[in-house]
C-alpha cells in the first residue's frame, strides 16, 4: 500500500501562486508516475500534470500549460506542483496520485492506483 498526504493549499488572489506537495510513503519502490488531478464544485476530477518518476518526463493539461510546473525530489519521494499565475477558474480540491505500474495513458483518473485527500486551492478574483 502506498500513503499520499497532500499539503500547501489555501486562499490566493487572481495572478497569484502556491506551491502543493504530496509527500509518498509505504511501498514506494514501484513507483511508475505522481501527477495532480482537481476537481472543482459540481464538475468532475480533471488532470492537471503527471511526471514520470525515473525519466522525469511531464505532461500538462492545456489548461494550466506555461503557468503551472510538476518537479518531483525520489529522494524525499515527493511530487511538487509550483503554480503561478493563478486564476479563479483554477479553484478547485487537488488530488495527488501516483501510479505504480508503467502505463501508455496518465491523464485518466483510473489510470491511477492511489489517491491522497486533497487539498483545497481557493482563489479570489
Amino acid at each position: 500500500q502506498v500513503q499520499l498526504v497532500e499539503s500547501g493549499g489555501g486562499l490566493v488572489q487572481a495572478g497569484g501562486s502556491l506551491t502543493l506537495s504530496c509527500a509518498a510513503s509505504g511501498r514506494t519502490f514501484s513507483t511508475y508516475a505522481m501527477g495532480w488531478f482537481r476537481q472543482a464544485p459540481g464538475k468532475e476530477r480533471e488532470f492537471v500534470a503527471v511526471i514520470r518518476w525515473i525519466s522525469g518526463n511531464s505532461l500538462y493539461a492545456d489548461s494550466v500549460k506555461g503557468r503551472f510546473t510538476i518537479s518531483r525530489d525520489s529522494a524525499k519521494n515527493t511530487v511538487y506542483l509550483q503554480m503561478n499565475g493563478l486564476k479563479p477558474e483554477d479553484t478547485a480540491v487537488y488530488y495527488c496520485a501516483l501510479a505504480s505500474t508503467r502505463r501508455t495513458v496518465l491523464t485518466e483518473t483510473n489510470r491511477m492506483d492511489y489517491w491522497g485527500k486533497g487539498t483545497l486551492v481557493t482563489v479570489s478574483s
